[in-house]
């Protein structure tokens, strides 16, 4: 597993892109803990459902309380190399 994202300032044209992160911390309600596992494990059956066929997916997308939250995305290990030019 490998962790992307992105920092909530202005960048430069060579530094856009998403970069590999060490950690990762979660402020969040457990409500909001309980909401992103329930993403997750439905990504995670998609995933498996799907193969190859499977992209990503948005948590906002599937749990619109989030719409105004930083980005969350599943996406599929299989893909990867495309998307981030490794």
């Amino acid at each position: 597993m490998k962790i992307y994202g992105y920092i909530d300032e202005e960048m430069s044209v060579e530094e856009k892109g998403p970069k590999v992160l060490a950690e990762v911390t979660l402020v969040a309600s457990p409500e909001e803990l309980r909401k992103m596992a329930s993403f997750l494990l439905a990504s995670a059956e998609s995933m498996e459902s799907m193969g190859a066929s499977y992209n990503h997916e948005h948590l906002a997308d599937k749990q619109p309380c989030f719409v105004d939250s930083p980005e969350l995305i599943v996406f599929n290990p299989v893909h990867i190399h495309r998307a981030h030019g490794t």
